[in-house]
Parts: C-alpha cells; sequence; structure tokens
C-alpha cells in the first residue's frame, strides 16, 4: 500500500478489515466527497446477491451522499466489477483493487 495515498490506504484497510470481519468472498469501501466512509461486505443468499462495492455505495447513498471520491475492494479475484461505482459518481473516480493481504493489483479509474 506504500504508493497509496494515505487516505486510498485507509479505505484498503477498512475494506480488508469488513471481509475478514464476515469471512466473504470481497470487502470495499467508498468515501465520499465530503470525507465520510463506508465499508461493506459482499452478501451472497439465496434471493439476495450484492457485490461488496454495490453494498457500500448503496450505504453511502443512504446516507445522502451526493457524491464520491474514491472506493477500495480487497478480492481473491484478480478484478472487480466496479460499474456501480460509475454510475453514482461518474468518470475519473479512483477504485484500487487489492489482494486479502492488502496488496494493491490495480488502480481502475470510471
Amino acid at each position: 500500500m506504500s504508493d497509496l495515498s494515505a487516505e486510498d490506504a485507509k479505505l484498503v484497510t477498512l475494506a480488508r478489515a469488513a471481509r475478514a470481519r464476515t469471512r466473504a468472498a470481497e470487502g470495499a469501501a467508498v468515501r465520499d466527497s465530503d470525507g465520510r466512509t463506508y465499508s461493506a461486505c459482499t452478501v451472497a443468499l439465496d434471493t439476495v446477491d450484492l457485490t461488496a462495492l454495490q453494498l457500500a455505495v448503496a450505504m453511502a447513498l443512504a446516507s445522502g451522499v451526493k457524491g464520491l471520491e474514491a472506493a477500495a475492494v480487497v478480492t481473491e479475484a484478480d478484478t472487480a466489477d466496479i460499474n456501480v461505482v460509475r454510475h453514482f459518481a461518474g468518470a475519473a473516480i479512483p477504485v484500487v483493487v487489492a489482494d486479502p493481504t492488502g496488496e494493491v493489483r490495480n488502480v481502475i479509474n470510471t
């Protein structure tokens, strides 16, 4: 995480904690335009299937957020579906994709 800003490294830490707390497939965190953060994990039920990033964005929206500055996803997969960030926050939002140890694999801009 050494190449990340302190604020983006915090998002990775929050995403890792959300994933570890629940032993979910993914953890995610987003930072809104006011600097507040929201973290979540994957929800996989018989009738509901949400990625961690979808849920983190939904939590931010439920709090009245008007925009996002950045996001992070912690996953064992090589990439993450960032469409929810793109649809809500628009272009040029960085999404950090990290492995479960916090090692950054990629930073994708929406």
